[in-house]
């Protein structure tokens, strides 16, 4: 595949959108990674370390808690005690879902040891693998976030947690990151930033000039990355959003998109759902059809996916493709109620690619259409909902759309069954 070298985006705000995102899963956890990243860029700002190194550092605290597929065990994990006995082994599943790609290696490293004691030294290294001081400026960063109390006056705070803080120097904590931390304490500036709602701002403005950029490739990367912590949190989604790329890419070229188009809304298609981060696990999971009330919270996914991706310079036209996928001509979609008039040929591309392949995938509750059926469903639907052209396209390129559809969720299929491999062999850091 040729892509378009023409084509750069940042790195920090998609990861910033994605924190954001994930965080909205419960109001207590709201901020939770923006405010670790704030802590940890600071503390590395303090250690003068290397502009890259306090990038990678920042977009690890972005990401840090990535790995919990759960919500459940990530509000367990937040109830603990300031020493973490449990972590659910979230840091080494962050680690396997981000290592893969070049520009978050560094950050993945760091998120693989975040919970780490330093131990007197002994935390220098695990099974001869050098543990970055990235973790370690991270682990405290987390435990500093996760004391403060945001319904109380931090000032008020500071005090106290710096003196708990200190007391854990040189055990749970690299005593240099506790040194730097200590000389921020002193800065009312500090405390503030690091409880207010601006901290992920605060971030990304600081972390401008030391930006990472992102080629078509990279890109394409990044948001196959993400498809998988969106899909990944359920055994039966797993493949979804690799079939809804595919597919809409596909039928882009069937319909005439250049080639830069049909690698944008390919990345459309890996990020549509990615609004679900912030809908409850057990309603994603449920093993039986939703009722009403978790109909109504589902639908919601798409409004985060627009706001999501609306924060991103240069997504503007795969927002509008991803978003808008459960949108219909007659307006009866959701969550805007845009009709024909409103809605460009690529977001009636996206919303034939993703009904055709939900309705050939496997579900908890129902088997995948037979090919006939799902035609049949689909030609319906033309009459109210989905572009008429666009499924002519589908139905008179068929074998080819869903050859591609299957092999692209063939291979998700895999890379999910070798992800689950990687965890269940790995164990907690202790």
């Amino acid at each position: 595949m040729t892509y378009n070298s023409d084509f750069v985006i940042s790195l920090v705000e998609p990861v910033s959108a994605l924190a954001e995102v994930v965080d909205l899963s419960d109001p207590r956890l709201v901020r939770h990674q923006e405010q670790v990243a704030y802590i940890a860029l600071a503390i590395a700002e303090e250690l003068r370390l290397p502009s890259y190194e306090q990038c990678q550092i920042a977009l690890a605290g972005e990401l840090h808690d990535i790995g919990f597929l759960s919500l459940e065990d990530r509000l367990k994990f937040t109830e603990q005690t300031f020493e973490v006995n449990e972590t659910y082994n979230h840091e080494l599943i962050g680690y396997a879902l981000l290592r893969k790609l070049d520009p978050l290696k560094e950050a993945a490293d760091m998120i693989r040891f975040h919970h780490l004691p330093w131990n007197n030294g002994k935390g220098k290294t695990v099974n001869g693998i050098d543990v970055p001081l990235g973790s370690h400026i991270i682990n405290l960063a987390d435990r500093i976030a996760v004391s403060i109390d945001r319904r109380k006056d931090v000032l008020g705070q500071a005090d106290a947690i710096t003196e708990r803080i200190s007391n854990y120097s040189g055990t749970l904590f690299h005593p240099d990151a506790v040194k730097a931390f200590l000389s921020l304490s002193r800065m009312e500036y500090f405390w503030l930033d690091a409880s207010s709602s601006y901290c992920g701002r605060i971030v990304q403005r600081k972390l401008e000039p030391l930006n990472i950029w992102l080629n078509m490739r990279d890109l394409i990367m990044l948001a196959e990355v993400f498809a998988q912590i969106i899909d990944f949190r359920s055994p039966f989604t797993a493949q979804h959003s690799s079939g809804v790329a595919a597919t809409a890419g596909a039928l882009a070229r069937l319909a005439g998109f250049s080639a830069n188009e049909c690698q944008l809304i390919q990345v459309a298609g890996y990020l549509h759902d990615i609004g679900k981060l912030a809908i409850p696990g057990n309603i994603l999971e449920k093993p039986c059809e939703l009722d009403e009330t978790e109909k109504r919270i589902m639908k919601s996914h798409v409004y985060y996916t627009y706001h999501t991706l609306e924060n991103i310079h240069g997504f503007e036209t795969i927002n509008t493709w991803a978003s808008l996928h459960h949108e219909r001509l007659d307006g009866t979609g959701y969550p805007f109620h845009l009709t024909a008039v409103d809605l460009p040929l690529g977001s009636r591309i996206m919303a034939v690619a993703d009904v055709f392949t939900a309705i050939m995938e496997d579900r908890p509750y129902r088997k995948g259409m037979p090919s006939e059926s799902a035609l049949e469903l689909l030609d319906k639907m033309t009459k109210s909902a989905l572009d008429p052209h666009v499924v002519s396209i589908l139905i008179d390129n068929l074998e080819e759309v869903n050859a591609i559809r299957m092999a692209a969720q063939t291979l998700a299929e895999k890379r999910y069954h070798s992800f689950r491999t990687e965890i269940s062999k790995s164990s907690p850091i202790s």
